[in-house]
């Protein structure tokens, strides 16, 4: 009997390890197929940016892709969107893609209940609409955290989940530097590449980067739409 429970207690702490992991991890597919990689034969990376626009960064972001002539995928929080309206309209003016990043990314957004995270998304979709006129179909779920109730709320507006392969950890305070060689380390075509454009470093770490694949003969000139 006591073998029989400790098995049980393993089983259990396995399977809750493996719904933790697939909710951090929004590659793993466990409660949604995400769009983490582009096509494997092209030597082409996927540029992605997070949590803008911000008035302050997001403009020299998007200095640094027009000199190198790279194209990004700007997810932004729909509260930021309306002060920002000029900014947003020089990311599609410069053939960059848009997505939704949620309007509140609330750091509890993963537990919302179903309706009012619908809500959420569509105050959103709505505020892009209006700005540019779009209607958006990519979403990238708040900190990449994916859950049952985000898997139904993505299949019910008709949402593509994007995720990424590599991820920078530039919010950890990393230099521009240090980006770039963790970048290099897991770099492979086709792979989408998560930034944050809100941080005061991340034009700068983002031209280092430009300049690295260019070395290494990868392209950046496409968005996450041209994947969909």
């Amino acid at each position: 009997m006591m073998l029989l429970a400790v098995m049980s207690w393993i089983v259990l702490a396995a399977a809750l390890a493996w719904l933790a992991y697939g909710s951090a991890c929004i590659s793993s597919g466990v409660y949604v197929k995400a769009l983490c990689r582009g096509n494997a034969g092209e030597k082409r990376v996927y540029l992605t940016f997070d949590d803008g626009p911000s008035p302050e960064n997001t403009g020299k972001v998007l200095d640094v892709l027009e000199k190198f002539g790279a194209k990004g995928t700007f997810f932004c929080i729909g509260s930021r969107l309306e002060g920002n309206r000029k900014t947003v309209e020089r990311i599609i003016a410069g053939g960059h893609a848009i997505g939704n990043h949620s309007w509140s990314h609330s750091p509890w957004f993963p537990l919302f209940r179903s309706g009012k995270m619908q809500d959420d998304l569509l105050m959103c979709s709505s505020s892009l609409k209006r700005i540019t006129g779009l209607d958006t179909v990519l979403f990238r779920p708040p900190f990449g955290v994916t859950n049952p109730t985000v898997a139904e709320a993505a299949e019910n507006l008709g949402f593509i989940v994007a995720g990424w392969d590599i991820r920078t950890y530039d919010t950890t305070g990393k230099s521009a530097e240090e980006i770039v060689s963790s970048v290099a380390r897991r770099l492979r075509p086709g792979s989408v590449i998560l930034m944050h454009d809100r941080l005061p470093g991340c034009a700068d770490a983002l031209e280092k980067l430009l300049l690295y694949l260019q070395s290494e003969g990868y392209a950046a000139d496409r968005t996450m739409n041209d994947i969909l």
